[in-house]
């Protein structure tokens, strides 16, 4: 069964997964009219590939460590590390350690 989305007012929990990390799958927390956030889950050497979404976006890492490919090249992500993207810019994550991210997107009409 899918989890439900969050409702308006309803209070989520995004602190970090600890020993739960490696048992836990991503998992979407709220989809409205113009946004979506979601909770996604990487183990150490998997990656989310090169992609691009029609509107702005931000991740920001929970916990472990990330490779953030975008414009400036390859960064490290650390827990309570942000970073803001403009409308279809380019990136893709690899876990350097286990990792949990909240990602946001606006969502655009159509």
């Amino acid at each position: 069964m899918a989890q439900a989305h969050a409702l308006s007012g309803q209070i989520v929990s995004v602190r970090p997964l600890g020993a739960q990390l490696r048992s836990t799958s991503s998992t979407a927390i709220l989809k409205a009219g113009q946004l979506e956030v979601m909770r996604i889950v990487l183990l150490e050497g998997k990656s989310l590939p090169e992609h691009t979404t029609r509107g702005e976006a931000t991740v920001q890492c929970i916990e472990g460590e990330m490779e953030f490919l975008g414009r400036d090249g390859t960064q490290r992500m650390h827990p309570g590390d942000f970073v803001h993207l403009e409308p279809c810019a380019l990136r893709a994550l690899t876990a350097v350690q286990d990792a949990s991210l909240l990602v946001t997107l606006c969502l655009l009409p159509g």
